[in-house]
């Protein structure tokens, strides 16, 4: 007697294959935060790294004193973070077509190390749980063998691109007035 056929398991892209973050996401310098995708598992988990430089324009005109902590940004870690999210969101072959990727939320969010440049960051996400049009999403970054961050819940939704323009806005709103008379 054979045994019953499963549904094998995700599996990770090799790594010849790997998207560019550029490849998935809409973001362009200088806010692409995310440099190279390292392991993604579609519909699982994604590991990507971010490299922290003083080269970044959010450290621009601040001078550099030895010794002195130019922590990154708490708040472009987290985007970092998401954005990494957004990859593994964008890889399912799948995707929502004509849907953008807005971000909803995020909770219990804790940073335990700053970063500094010339780190190397690790984001590692997994998906939590997916639903038709939401993604929820949680995780930790590292710097070596040390987490500077954890993220309990982080909430991604697609929305249909043409009801975020302003002109697709207008024409719904045109449409309704002439219901109305």
């Amino acid at each position: 007697m054979t045994a019953p056929v499963q549904d094998a398991p995700p599996r990770a892209i090799p790594v010849q294959d790997l998207p560019r973050p550029s490849d998935l996401l809409p973001h362009r310098y200088p806010m692409l935060l995310v440099d190279r995708v390292l392991e993604l598992v579609p519909g699982e988990s994604v590991r990507a790294a971010k490299a922290v430089t003083l080269n970044e324009p959010w450290y621009a005109g601040l001078p550099y004193t030895p010794g002195f902590d130019h922590a990154y940004p708490q708040m472009l870690l987290i985007e970092s973070w998401g954005q990494t999210a957004g990859l593994l969101a964008s890889a399912v072959g799948d995707a929502p077509v004509g849907q953008v990727m807005l971000f909803g939320s995020v909770a219990d969010a804790e940073f335990h190390l700053p970063v500094l440049p010339g780190d190397t960051i690790e984001h590692r996400v997994r998906i939590s749980r997916s639903l038709t049009d939401s993604v929820i999403f949680e995780g930790s970054s590292h710097r070596g063998d040390e987490t500077v961050m954890t993220v309990t819940r982080m909430v991604m939704a697609f929305r249909p691109a043409g009801r975020l323009r302003p002109e697709a806005q207008n024409a719904d709103d045109e449409k309704r007035e002439e219901t109305i008379r």
